[in-house]
């Protein structure tokens, strides 16, 4: 392929708190290393359709603390066929960008593993994905903005649940994974947490309501993903309420709330962090790989690992929530 001299940076999937600082990241790190960086908007889309625009430092300013991407983000279908792919190959030869950071989830990282089994560019993936799902990194980024946001919310939900004796049903994003109930049912006190790795819990939800109910709990909030198999919060409430008359059963989706905002410390360094690394990958000639986070150090994984391993979530952490809950 020969030296990297220009590189594409895009967004992808899902936008997530800390995108922009990755993008910051990137390009910054690049003009350090006197290469020119273009941004890709609307993702792979804009990738086919060359929507491309010259990125300096100026570019990036004062946007490390914004949400969302500057760059936009889009799915895209077009990009899963062989024709897409050369529309976006042939796009970029036209720019002579030789390398590309794709920030985005597994499947950015799926479409970008394909492109780089046919085609001599290389990808870089950075993971962004409030969901925290994506194997081989501890930790995505937005995942910690967007559970910081549930438990801001929740805490406030908590404050009229007891002063109404209510039992809330709090439905949080995470989309096929936990990641996010678990945490943010610990860190808000839940009586409950439902999460896609279990299948039929509402068995169990009304053992322990039971319980709770005969300590004479005021109130109870019971945290769901998303992504349950019963059907989400308001299905799962409608199991439960008949069985449950002193208490006034309410519903909340948290929804995309949990994707907005000023991105956390947190986020903002580790999407410094990996926008960096990924630039210092494809220096290194890598290819088809992403960066990550693991045990607060920077590795690579290769994308075939990242999108078809199965991140389990953290058993310890769900057995502990049962125990502080009683």
């Amino acid at each position: 392929m020969g030296k990297i001299k220009h590189i594409g940076v895009l967004t992808s999937g899902g936008d997530a708190p800390g995108m922009n600082a990755a993008i910051r990241a990137v390009v910054r790190t690049a003009i350090y290393n006197d290469l020119e960086v273009t941004g890709i908007r609307q993702g792979y889309q804009g990738l086919i359709k060359g929507f491309f625009k010259p990125l300096k430092s100026h570019s990036v300013s004062e946007i490390i603390q914004r949400g969302g991407t500057i760059l936009k983000t889009a799915r895209c279908e077009e990009f899963k066929t062989e024709a897409g792919r050369r529309k976006a190959y042939d796009n970029l030869k036209e720019q002579n960008i030789n390398g590309v950071v794709v920030i985005g989830g597994d499947g950015t990282f799926a479409g970008a593993r394909i492109f780089n089994e046919e085609y001599e560019i290389p990808f870089v993936g950075v993971p962004g994905t409030i969901d925290n799902y994506i194997f081989g990194t501890d930790r995505t980024i937005g995942y910690d903005t967007a559970l910081n946001t549930a438990i801001q919310a929740i805490d406030k939900i908590r404050d009229t649940a007891s002063a109404h004796n209510r039992l809330f049903f709090i439905e949080v994003m995470g989309a096929e994974a936990g990641f996010i109930a678990i945490r943010s049912g610990i860190a808000c006190g839940a009586e409950a947490i439902l999460i896609p790795e279990i299948k039929d819990q509402s068995k169990s939800l009304k053992k322990q309501l039971e319980e709770g109910k005969r300590r004479k709990k005021s109130s109870n909030i019971i945290i769901v993903a998303e992504g349950d198999d019963e059907g989400g919060a308001a299905k799962i409430a409608n199991k439960v309420k008949d069985d449950f008359k002193d208490y006034s059963v309410r519903v909340t989706v948290l929804g995309h709330i949990q994707r907005g905002g000023s991105p956390s410390a947190f986020d903002r360094v580790t999407a410094s962090r990996m926008g960096y690394a990924a630039v210092e990958a494809l220096l290194d000639d890598q290819k088809s790989v992403m960066v990550g986070l693991k045990n607060n150090e920077i590795v690579q994984v290769p994308f075939r690992k990242a999108v078809k391993t199965y991140k389990d979530v953290n058993w310890e952490l769900l057995e502990l929530a049962g125990i502080l809950s009683v």
